[in-house]
């Protein structure tokens, strides 16, 4: 037998951000709870509002399980004395599980005889247990901030009104502060504050929507999208696509409304991403895109109350975006009365950070890193990259990204391009802050790659030489996404780029602000990277430990490994890799670290021998060819072609000879089969 627990927390409005990780908190500790307390459940449902967190648990038990345990005690030899008395530790463990000392048994084991007991707990009403188990649920539940109120000890992610708690339609008594759980749930704040009585789940939901409440997530998201999508068209356009604002959005609100307001035309000018960036970091509304991409005249607020004059919440809005955008406007205009080349001397005095000086440092830094690579990899560009590099960081210095950080980079395109810059360098300014995330938009020039390359080199370094090193989840100056966004820049322009050199690079020139040994400090920003590309692979579903074997030999050149990796994989998933992968492991294991000699003909005891050395050295010059041309596969194909060669050899004779010559000379052979795997992966390393 069993029935629906379902809990509801009535609380002040909760930050959007907080609620998806508490719904999937309270979930895992109701889990947890009812696991440990060996209560059977079924499907758990949660649902969400800025006003309740509430969760529905089907087919909880009415019992709990009955449980059979055994369990092992202190060595005999301590638990009785010689004359066969029981000690404190014979009574110890009686009386902890609960029996008598002359119920205890003794059972041998590998390490002697011990105490051990057998016993069975029945399962009690789980009903009882409940009260317990919610009150710790509610009680652990972690928020990135949490609050008191009153004179309680308790802390909640925002002050608490109400607790609905049922079993089987019955009130789970316990308290959280000064509230006590009941069946009485509230209504919206404003359209309908008044109480209703919830039976169950069911119940809760109906009597809430008639309360202009929708508890349900997903269907207030699909209701929001929905009301979005019938106002765009009647606008004649499209919702500009932001899943992460209609995510926010729905939890913001308990029944939305969607309403269209008006941008007026004289704002127009403002570059898009400023509109946009200001309608949706300050007031969450959505914004229109025409048929061309261009933004409309028109945004889109999501209200929380079913307004009775829908035109004066609008005009609210549309006071409120008024003002907003005038002081968008204002800096505009303020910042073009000065070049943007003129801010670069203002870096001077504005800290980076304070163990690696200023910002003007760090683009003299980079912008060195930054024509350095232009050089190695478009000779032609030089000249734009650094100008590019030298003008990068100069929109920190307006008006405009000082109101709206998230800006930076798109200021500096947008006034470099009213200065007359070339074209790529304002792309470039944008681009060099590219890709934001994992997975994000990359630079598509050369002039933003090398510059974004160089500005992200120089943060890992400059972060890694004066120990502001990530640990754990604790990374502030994100550099693993710094590390991601070099890896996937270098990948997705194909540079032929020595990482260890351009780090090497990097840290000398910020050798006056290391606080650490200079090699070290390369050795570990290697390694770092090394060990996100080791994630990004397996992240792709490359082999583990093909990933391994590869990196192990070299990772210099990131485009090379990558197509070590892809090669070596490629060769794994051939169905006839398990005989092959047989023989050529066998090699590596007998050679060890292999023998530096020159095989000698004349020591060749059987044709497999004489056999093994022809074969290996027609294929010795082709696969030199092949590696030095990066044609992985090809190499790896030619020396599949091994195999037989190879296998015979072992069935034809005993490597580890008496005969200390010929021994030897069998094993500088299969040393030289092993040796064609260099430069391409240590095939040891592979799982068969």
């Amino acid at each position: 037998m069993s029935a629906e627990l379902f809990i509801e927390l009535g609380t002040e409005e909760i930050p959007a951000g907080f609620i998806p990780k508490a719904l999937d908190d309270m979930s895992r500790l109701l889990t947890q709870e009812l696991d440990k307390a060996r209560i059977g459940f079924g499907e758990i449902t949660t649902y969400a509002t800025p006003r309740r967190l509430a969760v529905s648990v089907q087919e909880v038990s009415r019992l709990q399980e009955r449980q059979e345990l055994e369990v092992t005690g202190p060595p005999a030899r301590i638990a009785f004395d010689a004359d066969g008395n029981p000690t404190k530790a014979a009574e110890g463990f009686a009386r902890t599980n609960g029996v008598d000392v002359t119920d205890l048994q003794r059972i041998e084991t590998p390490k002697g005889e011990y105490l051990f007991i057998s016993k069975v707990i029945e399962g009690g009403d789980s009903a009882e247990q409940l009260p317990d188990i919610l009150s710790r649920v509610v009680s652990q539940l972690p928020f990135r901030k949490s609050m008191r109120w009153k004179d309680l000890e308790v802390r909640f992610a925002r002050p608490m009104h109400w607790i609905v708690a049922l079993y089987d339609g019955q009130v789970v008594p316990f308290t959280f502060g000064d509230i006590a759980s009941g069946n009485q749930s509230r209504g919206h704040r404003f359209m309908a504050p008044d109480t209703f009585v919830v039976t169950d789940v069911a119940d809760y939901l109906t009597q809430a929507e008639a309360h202009h409440v929708i508890p349900d997530v997903n269907k207030r998201r699909m209701l929001i999208q929905q009301q979005l999508d019938a106002l765009a068209t009647e606008l004649g356009g499209t919702i500009n696509p932001d899943d992460e604002l209609l995510e926010e959005v729905s939890y913001l609100v308990e029944t939305p409304q969607a309403l269209a307001g008006h941008i007026e035309k004289e704002f127009l000018q403002l570059p898009p991403e400023l509109l946009i960036t200001s309608m949706r970091e300050h007031q969450r509304y959505f914004t229109l895109l025409d048929e061309q991409g261009k933004l409309l005249p028109h945004f889109i607020t999501v209200a929380n109350t079913l307004a009775t004059d829908p035109q004066v919440v609008i005009r609210g809005n549309e006071r409120v975006l008024r003002a907003r955008l005038s002081d968008a406007m204002f800096f505009w205009k303020e910042d073009q009365k000065s070049a943007l080349q003129d801010r670069l001397e203002p870096l001077k005095k504005v800290v980076y950070q304070a163990k690696l000086g200023t910002s003007y440092e760090k683009v003299e830094r980079f912008t060195a890193l930054a024509v350095g690579l232009a050089q190695t990899f478009a000779p032609d560009t030089v000249t734009l990259t650094e100008r590019a590099a030298l003008l990068a960081k100069c929109d920190l210095e307006t008006g405009m990204v000082y109101e709206f950080p998230e800006l930076q980079g798109v200021m500096g395109r947008e006034y470099s391009k009213l200065e007359g810059e070339d074209p790529r360098v304002s792309l470039a300014i944008f681009e060099h802050y590219l890709p934001t995330q994992a997975g994000g938009v990359l630079p598509s020039d050369d002039v933003g790659a090398f510059v974004s390359l160089a500005d992200k080199i120089d943060t890992l370094c400059g972060c890694f030489g004066v120990g502001l090193i990530p640990t754990g989840t604790a990374d502030p100056y994100a550099l693993r996404r710094c590390a991601i966004g070099v890896l996937s820049i270098i990948l997705d322009r194909g540079y032929a780029l020595s990482l260890p050199s351009l780090i090497k690079q990097s840290v000398g020139l910020l050798e006056s602000k290391l606080t650490r040994p200079a090699e070290e400090v390369v050795e570990d920003v290697v390694a770092f990277i090394r060990l996100r590309l080791v994630n990004m692979l397996t992240g792709q579903s490359e082999p583990q430990d093909v990933v391994d074997a590869v990196l192990s030999v070299a990772f210099d050149e990131v485009v090379d490994a990558v197509e070590r990796v892809k090669a070596l994989a490629e060769l794994k998933g051939r169905p006839d890799y398990e005989p092959l992968a047989v023989a050529f492991k066998r090699v590596v294991n007998i050679i060890k670290d292999g023998i530096d000699r020159e095989v000698d003909p004349a020591l060749f005891e059987d044709p497999c021998e004489a056999a093994l050395n022809d074969a290996l050295r027609q294929v010795q010059q082709t696969v030199a060819g092949q590696v030095a041309g990066r044609d992985y596969r090809g190499a790896l194909e030619t020396i599949a072609g091994l195999r037989v060669p190879v296998d015979d050899f072992f069935e034809g004779v005993m490597v580890m000879a008496e005969d200390d010559a010929v021994r030897t000379n069998r094993l500088a052979l299969l040393t030289g089969v092993a040796r064609l795997f260099a430069g391409i992966a240590d095939f040891g390393r592979i799982a068969a």
